[in-house]
């Protein structure tokens, strides 16, 4: 498979990151970090790529990538929103944040068929005392409500 829009192959550049890490002690997590960096997410093919170059068993990476809830197996949507459900935020209407998002056919982990929002849930954003919180790539919103979290999924909420 080649990575988008290029004669790039998702093996070479597996290739090349580990070759960046090739000297570290305990390199997958180092190196599963940089090729999300680099491509967006971690596609299946890469595993078997991954389990060889490190010495590893296929089930060994497959087991990491999917424990870890940070490494995406499929791409993202160009605009990632992420809604925290701690303990903080969930007693400030987090729970209300979820909802309206699964009203507007978002739901936690998925993304949009036109690929344009991807919504995930996160277990803190230290921003505990202005929840519920949102981040939408990158930026933290603080006292977040269903209109606010719809402006923010509709990419209309300014500084």
């Amino acid at each position: 498979m080649t990575t988008s829009g290029s004669d790039v192959t998702v093996e070479s550049v597996v290739r090349r990151v580990v070759a960046r890490h090739r000297g570290e002690r305990g390199p997958l997590l180092p190196v599963l970090h940089a090729l999300q960096a680099e491509l967006g997410h971690v596609p299946q093919e890469a595993v078997p790529v991954l389990a060889a170059e490190l010495n590893l068993s296929r089930a060994d990476v497959h087991g990491v990538v999917t424990f870890y809830h940070d490494f995406r197996r499929e791409p993202a949507g160009r605009t990632t929103v992420r809604i925290c459900r701690a303990e903080a935020c969930q007693a400030l209407g987090a729970d209300q944040l979820v909802h309206y998002a699964r009203e507007s056919g978002l739901a936690l982990g998925e993304t949009t068929a036109d690929g344009s929002v991807t919504v995930e849930q996160v277990f803190c954003l230290g921003n505990c005392a202005l929840g519920p919180s949102v981040e939408a790539n990158g930026r933290l919103y603080g006292r977040v409500g269903p209109a606010r979290l719809g402006a923010i999924l509709d990419g209309t909420v300014s500084s």
